[in-house]
């Protein structure tokens, strides 16, 4: 459908053609709904697509976003969306040495050599049934809280009934998530590989009051009900792109060019004023649902901004002409690289590195992960590459909050890029940089994006990837309902900010059209 001209009435006008937006704008349009999506990008998809960042390469990456747990299934039959999920043969491996060894620990493949690869790090089982005791508990909360994100926000207490598990409760809600890693393990690279879930594009110690670790945490674990992060097959773009096509089959008009710049609303009607390349428009609705952050919907309203946001990760994209070969050779770099490769993990190199950043330096070893999604989904790569045996590797890099890079961005993002790769090169029997492949013009495939470049590449405040610190996922003050209610009445939040946001999962697009359903109202 084409895009308005000059003023336009309907019954919901979303701000954002993000994946939050588009969910929405899916499931109101196919419930008779006169549905129109304002996306300032020319495209749609935010954050979760899928781009050839690298001149004249046929490698089509996740740039942003890489994995899925959060993203119901509900959503994806409700809306009879053609996209799928591949599981990862491995879940992680994390190189180290030992008494002058290269060794590390591979965790998949299977119990038994599960059980076998923690035996050999720390030399008895110990470790490893603490493991699966830690991962059954969190598991339990998996199965009970996952299904409750779709629903009206239960208060605390009908959270904690439904998890019916004291000791759960107390180790992920209530105590720092650093004294369940203390308690349950001993050895240090299995504290850190445990720990790194909470640290996800947080800047938190394991042992913060905040909490914002265990909250980080808790949407780690919970996804699908079992928390596995699974390959999204023909990369995040996928996802984006059938739900594009679901809400415009279902009638949605999605105006790409159409920058909003001001919403303002009486209560019973509101108005969006938007601008493109030719000039400015209105368009009127009774609800309009904001598909951006909490900061941008201020903006918009005209509200006092909330407390600024601030993302803390590196994000980097390479293509390689091969797999590097690994310094541990007990291990096929095929199956290292296929989970989460952890790099500079250990609890104590994490707690290093966070102390280090917090005093305002670049952590002396960043800490990074990294996975290869081609090994999973090959079909990224174009027949010629993928023939050739050429690969996709993601890194995302921990402890490094955006205040680092605001006196020189460039520089500090290539001195953080090159101690992060030196830190990988460590662990490998040859260097990265022989295994990039080269772009058209001769240039390694590989780019970097820091905290202030994705602030200014998508409009995330501060560079968070979650817009602001998530929240726990039950009503707190001035939830509201759905946890997608704002101030001003028929204006929701329905971006990665809302509570229960965070992640790409739908479920913030999915909670504010029910809002909207429930209304009644058109």
């Amino acid at each position: 459908m084409t895009a308005p001209e000059g003023t336009g009435t309907y019954d919901v006008v979303i701000v954002g053609g993000g994946h939050n937006g588009l969910v929405a704008a899916a499931y109101l349009a196919r419930a008779g709904r006169s549905v129109l999506v304002l996306e300032r990008l020319d495209h749609t998809g935010g954050a979760a697509v899928s781009t050839r960042p690298f001149t004249g390469v046929d490698a089509r990456l996740s740039r942003y976003s890489y994995l899925v747990s959060l993203l119901p299934g509900k959503i994806v039959s409700d809306l009879g969306l053609d996209f799928r999920l591949r599981t990862r043969s491995i879940s992680s491996y994390t190189p180290t040495v030992r008494d002058g060894r290269p060794t590390g620990l591979l965790v998949g493949g299977g119990e038994e050599r599960t059980r076998e690869a923690f035996a050999r790090l720390t030399g008895s089982d110990r470790e490893y049934e603490a493991w699966r005791r830690f991962y059954a508990l969190t598991g339990r909360v998996a199965e009970r809280v996952f299904p409750t994100l779709t629903e009206p926000l239960p208060t605390r207490g009908e959270l904690r009934r439904a998890v019916d598990d004291e000791t759960a409760w107390r180790t992920l809600f209530e105590e720092p998530i650093g004294v369940a890693v203390e308690d349950h393990f001993s050895d240090d690279l299995v504290r850190g590989v445990v720990l790194t879930d909470g640290l996800i594009g947080t800047f938190a110690d394991a042992h913060d009051p905040s909490l914002a670790q265990n909250r980080c945490f808790l949407y780690h674990v919970i996804g699908g009900g079992t928390g596995a992060w699974d390959v999204p097959v023909g990369g995040m773009g996928a996802l984006t792109d059938a739900l594009a096509d679901a809400a415009r089959a279902a009638g949605a008009v999605l105006a790409t060019g159409h920058e909003a710049i001001r919403v303002d609303t009486d209560g019973r009607r509101a108005e969006v004023a938007y601008r493109t390349a030719d000039g400015e428009g209105v368009a009127a609705a009774r609800h309009v649902l904001v598909n951006a952050s909490p900061q941008a919907l201020a903006a918009l309203t005209g509200d006092t901004p909330p407390a600024p946001a601030e993302g803390a990760q590196l994000k980097v994209n390479m293509l390689l002409e091969r797999l590097p070969r690994l310094r541990d050779t007990s291990v096929d770099p095929r199956e290292a690289f296929a989970g989460t490769f952890h790099i500079a993990e250990g609890y104590g190199e994490l707690a290093a590195a966070h102390a280090q950043a917090a005093a305002g330096k670049l952590p002396e070893a960043p800490p990074s992960e990294i996975y290869c999604h081609s090994l999973t989904d090959p079909g990224i790569l174009g027949p010629d590459l993928a023939a050739r045996g050429f690969h996709t590797l993601t890194l995302f890099g921990l402890h490094t909050p955006a205040r680092l890079f605001e006196r020189d961005n460039d520089a500090t993002r290539e001195q953080l890029l090159a101690a992060t790769l030196a830190q990988l090169d460590a662990h490998l029997a040859e260097p990265l940089a022989e295994c990039l492949a080269r772009d058209a013009d001769g240039r390694p495939c590989l780019e970097a994006r820091t905290p202030l470049d994705l602030e200014h590449d998508l409009g995330l405040p501060g560079g968070n990837i979650f817009h602001r610190e998530l929240s726990w996922p039950h009503a707190q003050e001035g939830t509201g309902r759905w946890g997608v209610e704002t101030r001003h009445a028929g204006v929701l939040l329905c971006g990665a900010g809302a509570v229960r946001g965070g992640g790409v999962s739908g479920i913030p697009g999915h909670n504010a059209a029910m809002a909207v359903l429930e209304a009644g109202d058109g």
